[in-house]
């Protein structure tokens, strides 16, 4: 937008507290590169255009805004006389997208010294040499020191979620391990039973019955429902005292063994009027080894199962074998978010997943949006373990018009007011000396934000503290979000308040 070019007045621009340094000779010569223009209320230039010009205000008011998401929100407002915005990294030159960072608009009749972008860069170079020299290994070696730090930091996430990957692997690989060896030994003993019976003085019709009161036992055990520690208690006490009657030696330690499996005394008696009084105690015995072998099977099962669960989680959380962008289900990526790190959640942080199964899949980087779940996810657990380590997560999607709500609560102490607004700073943190790099929520914000074009803000109270990021349900530039690849760990926008 083009205002009204007026005179430029050395003087007045001598009094702007950028220029008051200058000489009458630097002075006159802005004024000969540079204009003063009059702007009415409204736009004066839009976020993502080519920056052209470097703006001084002289008198009026300010606004800037930066686009998150579809909406705007602004950032700054002010009437202090002097403040500067624009194409102020103009004099790295093509090094850098020389665009503006900020939308800038008016609220009143508000003039600026106005200096084309190239003409800044020049005076800059040409004037301030050194200082040109010192801004721009300023600029580019915070750029260099954030990434390195944000790298670090992926390492140290990978290396917490390896830590944890490890500990619930070990514990379902250990189970299976030791129900294996436990398992030779009870088909061995099952062997030997059986040649037992085999030797003994059975007729094949008590023989048959045997094998066919077996056959109905593994039904039973693969029915069998989990009962209450009281319940169990009863019925190991009165299966106990069942086989003690019928003289049935380690009575006590066979019960247990049978309530698990689902099995009760009218099964025993069951048992009891299909053989004889002097076959019983051989046929509970082999019953026994047929109960254990199918428990110890399905432990197994079990143990393998999990560990299939967290091997696909893994994949599905790194999306090593996926495309780095498409049509994702949120609830997929949080999920084998919370199994990675549920070793790093611990027992005493109770995880509910509020989730709206409704929702319909999002265009998304996954990969980088596990990478703000983990973020957001430490965050709270670290908030919870600052009141005694034993809290509520809640996980929680929905709709909210036409983007999709992922949101993370913890009843931790709450984000104070007077740093609410700086904890998406770059370098941030509130974690003690080597527990944080304060680049978490910074990479997060980048991901969000200046990738998938979304929101992340914070609403915190004490023991109410909720995380929202907010998606596009569709794809906003579905030709070039493939191959846009935004560097999130980029040097922070510097000019996102007049200064």
């Amino acid at each position: 937008m083009s205002g009204q070019v007026m005179p430029c007045s050395p003087r007045e621009i001598a009094s702007l507290f950028l220029f008051e340094k200058l000489s009458p000779e630097q002075l006159g010569h802005l004024c000969g590169e540079g204009r003063v223009e009059r702007f009415e209320p409204g736009p004066v230039y839009t976020e993502g255009d080519p920056a052209t010009c470097f703006y001084v205000m002289v008198e009026g008011t300010v606004v800037l805004s930066r686009r998150v998401g579809g909406d705007d929100v602004e950032v700054s407002r002010t009437s202090q006389r002097g403040v500067y915005a624009g194409a102020m990294q103009a004099y790295l030159g093509d090094q850098v997208p020389q665009t503006y960072t900020n939308s800038m608009r008016v609220t009143e009749p508000t003039r600026f010294f106005v200096l084309p972008a190239q003409s800044f860069a020049d005076i800059m170079r040409e004037w301030f040499p050194m200082a040109a020299h010192l801004l721009e290994g300023l600029f580019f070696g915070s750029k260099n020191t954030q990434r390195a730090i944000g790298q670090r930091e992926r390492l140290l996430a990978l290396g917490s979620l390896s830590a944890g990957l490890t500990h619930e692997l070990n514990n379902p690989a250990a189970a299976a391990v030791r129900a294996t060896a436990t398992l030779r030994e009870r088909v061995g003993k099952m062997r030997h039973k059986l040649a037992h019976i085999s030797q003994g003085q059975y007729s094949r019709e008590t023989i048959a019955g045997l094998i066919e009161i077996q056959e109905r036992t593994v039904e039973r055990v693969a029915k069998a429902t989990a009962l209450s520690p009281l319940e169990a208690s009863d019925r190991e006490d009165e299966l106990a005292d069942w086989l003690d009657d019928h003289d049935i030696a380690e009575g006590w330690r066979l019960a247990p063994t049978f309530v698990q499996a689902g099995l009760d005394t009218d099964w025993l008696e069951q048992v009891a009027a299909a053989v004889t009084e002097d076959i019983l105690p051989a046929a509970i015995g082999w019953l026994n080894y047929t109960v254990e072998t199918e428990l110890l099977m399905d432990e197994i099962d079990d143990s393998t199962t999990r560990i299939s669960h967290l091997v696909d989680a893994a994949k599905q959380y790194s999306q090593l074998d996926r495309a780095p962008y498409r049509v994702v289900d949120v609830h997929e990526l949080l999920d084998s978010t919370l199994l990675m790190l549920s070793g790093k959640i611990g027992p005493r942080v109770r995880v509910v997943k509020d989730y709206d199964r409704s929702l319909p899949d999002v265009p998304a980087y996954p990969a980088e949006l596990n990478q703000v779940w983990t973020n957001l996810i430490d965050n709270a657990v670290f908030a919870i373990a600052g009141t005694g380590g034993e809290g509520t997560l809640t996980v929680r999607t929905a709709r909210e018009g036409d983007r999709l709500l992922v949101e993370f609560r913890d009843t931790g102490p709450g984000v104070p007011a007077d740093i609410r607004s700086r904890i998406f700073d770059p370098f941030f943190t509130t974690k003690p000396v080597g527990e944080g790099t304060g680049l978490g929520l910074d990479i997060s914000w980048r991901i969000v934000v200046n990738k998938h074009h979304g929101s992340l803000q914070v609403e915190s109270a004490p023991g109410d503290t909720r995380f929202q990021v907010l998606l596009p349900l569709t794809d906003p530039d579905a030709e070039t979000a493939p191959a846009a690849e935004t560097d999130v760990n980029a040097e922070p926008d510097t000019a996102e308040e007049p200064v």
